[in-house]
């Protein structure tokens, strides 16, 4: 693919994590009718549940980081906001269904891992407490490798996890000085060697293209060392510059942040490398090697997406957030708790929930977001098997994503797109442009007045 046609679709745009995207979530949800959406989603499929925690506290704060997060706190208030986890988890349990199984669970943040391990292992064993899990659940924690040690892999282990995420970011110490980051306290490649040793798999290792000092030839060597050490997973993510969300963003400005032509290049330079290496592109911005989970639903039409990021249809549930910031990912709708960890605390010692803002879908929102799932996940979006699903005709489908060929017509000349009957299938080159692709099946994007980072 040409630098011309990045140039051409690099444009702002949602991200599509969820449908709607978080930009239309109201305030105000109160916990009684938090409640009833949990009580409701017993009676919705997915049936399997996963689990989200967020763990708020950092050591330091990275510049380029849009997460919700915080410098960490005093013990007391890190074990205050533990406790207030532990609490939410055994309130909403009361309103499952017991007969539903834990799929997955993924800690994010912040810095999960910077938190004493007794703590991980005081909420696993609140969720073990109350449900029974599938046989082969996904258990992930997101980990800063600069406060990961080999003791931490091993308790981590025995409370059940089986899939690391390593933010390496960059292997250049001068980049990571820049943006305020750690380097790894231990060589990347004995940790990713003893992870597999332990059992772990998927394990994901996640850089990040577009920072200050980064050049196309460095980020090649950060690509042949990645290689190198084998990863079952990488993720390379473009750097998100929304300093109108993240104040501390405005430091990288300062500091020169590449050019969009040198950005395109590492985009490239990571693809190129990573494919001739055997890594399957999963979506917009992940690998994976070609007998991991991901490749293989991938392959079969299986994979799927939410907060987490991917997963495959197996170990897709319902998302149920605990924790500040975090969301609740529902078949009928989205529901996110109070962003900063001393509201969440104090909402959740009043009142035993903490929702904030939400967003209820209707039906013709559900539909809509199967559709840019498939498209997100898979390339393929019949429109006959997304009626069957709602019981509808795919003329009825098409009305409601409001589709016509003609909004594909520009990635169709570029031979991003086909058109086969009812069937849109994603070229391997238009999966690059997956969000500007899956932008022509959103009829709210005209009615949005959000500030989004560029695509690509």
């Amino acid at each position: 693919m040409n630098l011309e046609l990045f140039k051409k679709y690099n444009k702002p745009g949602p991200r599509y994590t969820s449908y709607p995207p978080a930009t239309f979530f109201q305030g105000g949800f109160t916990p009684e009718k938090y409640t009833e959406q949990i009580i409701r989603s017993n009676n919705d499929l997915p049936q399997n549940m996963s689990f989200y925690v967020h763990i708020p506290f950092c050591p330091r704060l990275c510049h380029f980081c849009g997460c919700t997060t915080g410098i960490s706190q005093k013990e007391e208030v890190i074990r205050r906001y533990v406790d207030a986890v532990i609490t939410e988890i055994e309130n909403v349990a009361k309103y499952l269904d017991k007969n539903r199984k834990v799929s997955q669970i993924h800690w994010g943040g912040g810095t999960p891992n910077s938190i004493n391990p007794d703590y991980v292992e005081e909420i696993m064993n609140t969720f073990k407490k109350h449900f029974d899990f599938i046989d082969k659940p996904e258990i992930a924690m997101e980990c800063h490798p600069a406060y990961l040690e080999y003791e931490d892999i091993d308790r981590l282990a025995a409370s059940g996890f089986n899939r690391l995420s390593l933010g390496v970011q960059d292997f250049h110490n001068d980049v990571l000085k820049t943006v305020n980051r750690a380097p790894s306290k231990h060589p990347v490649k004995e940790l990713v060697a003893y992870l597999k040793d332990k059992g772990f798999r998927g394990v994901n290792l996640d850089l990040i293209y577009g920072l200050p000092g980064q050049t196309k030839e460095s980020f090649a060597e950060n690509i042949r060392k990645t290689i190198e050490i084998s990863p079952d997973r990488i993720a390379t993510f473009s750097y998100a510059h929304v300093p109108w969300v993240k104040a501390a963003q405005k430091i990288l400005e300062k500091r020169g942040l590449p050019t969009p032509d040198e950005k395109l290049k590492m985009f490239e330079t990571g693809l190129n490398m990573l494919t001739e290496a055997g890594y399957v592109a999963i979506g917009m911005d992940h690998y994976a090697k070609a007998d991991d989970d991901l490749a293989i639903a991938l392959k079969n039409k299986r994979l799927h997406r939410n907060f987490q990021g991917y997963a495959t249809r197996e170990t897709t549930g319902q998302v149920y957030g605990f924790g500040s910031s975090s969301i609740t990912q529902l078949w009928g709708g989205y529901v996110q708790n109070v962003k900063t960890s001393q509201q969440y605390v104090e909402q959740i010692e009043a009142n035993g929930l903490a929702p904030d803002r939400f967003y209820l879908e209707r039906e013709n929102d559900m539909v809509i977001r199967e559709v840019i799932t498939e498209i997100m996940c898979n390339g393929h979006l019949d429109f006959n098997e997304i009626g069957a699903g709602f019981h509808k005709t795919a003329d009825e489908i098409r009305e409601i994503v409001e589709f016509s060929p003609d909004k594909l017509q520009m990635f169709m000349d570029d031979g991003l797109v086909s058109i086969d009957g009812e069937v849109v299938r994603v070229h391997k080159e238009g999966f690059f442009v997956v969000r500007n692709i899956a932008m022509a099946f959103d009829p709210m994007l005209k009615t949005s007045d959000a500030m989004y980072s560029k695509t690509i």
